[in-house]
């Protein structure tokens, strides 16, 4: 199925290929911090399921354990800058899409959740480093949130809203609603990602919520980093 994927990232509207460029210059970027090399002159995609796979054979626990000392540093930031206000900041990006539907992109999420499907967790974004479920349900996250040179760690439990700020709206007809909390419990915000059909395909409100004190070119870095992801997952759900 043919796709055409236009993002909205602070009310302008971003073509499928801009977003694409910003993914090419975040796989250079998590290639050069893991100190691999990605083929330089090849497409995006190849050049994605190369970072992947790398990241694969490194395997989550390598990776946790390679970044050890920056996650403890961004949990300490986070359980901070929680104490000093429980204000959220908001990642907020719209996709429209032309093709598909809404209930496919989203049934495709939760079998990958239910699979742990890593694989298709980590080719939604480069950013992305480790993405697993746990034995509690939740699924644990290690990402460079708003394209930060330092990792950051989080657990997301899906279907769980606590703490959101950002309500549901009834028009749309499905969601992908999750909070976020850290290793010590500490809520930092979470995510509600709403879906309805359109004429033509369907149209997608993801908003992100994150500590207030998030700095404002991560929280605008974001939003390229959740359309990205988005479009890469609406994707891969459609291509079966």
């Amino acid at each position: 199925m043919t796709f055409d994927i236009e993002a909205v990232i602070d009310g302008q509207r971003v073509p499928r290929a801009a977003v694409l460029a910003w993914e090419n210059r975040r796989i250079t970027a998590s290639a050069k911090v893991l100190g691999i090399r990605v083929a330089p002159e090849a497409d995006v995609t190849i050049r994605r399921e190369e970072l992947v796979q790398a990241k694969l054979s490194i395997g989550a626990d390598g990776l946790l354990k390679r970044f050890a000392a920056q996650l403890r540093f961004a949990d300490w930031s986070a359980q901070f800058g929680s104490r000093l206000t429980s204000r959220r900041a908001f990642v907020a990006a719209d996709l429209h899409v032309t093709g598909g539907s809404a209930g496919q992109l989203v049934e495709w999420f939760d079998e990958q959740l239910k699979l742990n499907n890593q694989a298709a967790m980590l080719r939604a974004c480069p950013d992305h480093y480790v993405l697993r479920s746990t034995d509690d349900g939740r699924q644990q996250v290690m990402q460079a949130t708003g394209a930060s040179p330092m990792p950051n760690q989080f657990f997301l439990s899906y279907g769980n809203e606590e703490g959101l700020a950002n309500p549901r709206e009834p028009q749309y007809s499905h969601q992908i609603v999750a909070s976020a909390r850290l290793a010590d419990g500490t809520l930092v915000g979470g995510a509600r990602m709403q879906f309805r059909d359109t004429g033509t395909g369907f149209f997608a409100r993801l908003i992100e919520e994150f500590p207030a004190l998030t700095p404002a070119f991560m929280v605008k870095q974001q939003q390229w980093h959740t359309a990205l992801e988005f479009s890469n997952w609406t994707e891969a759900a459609h291509a079966r």
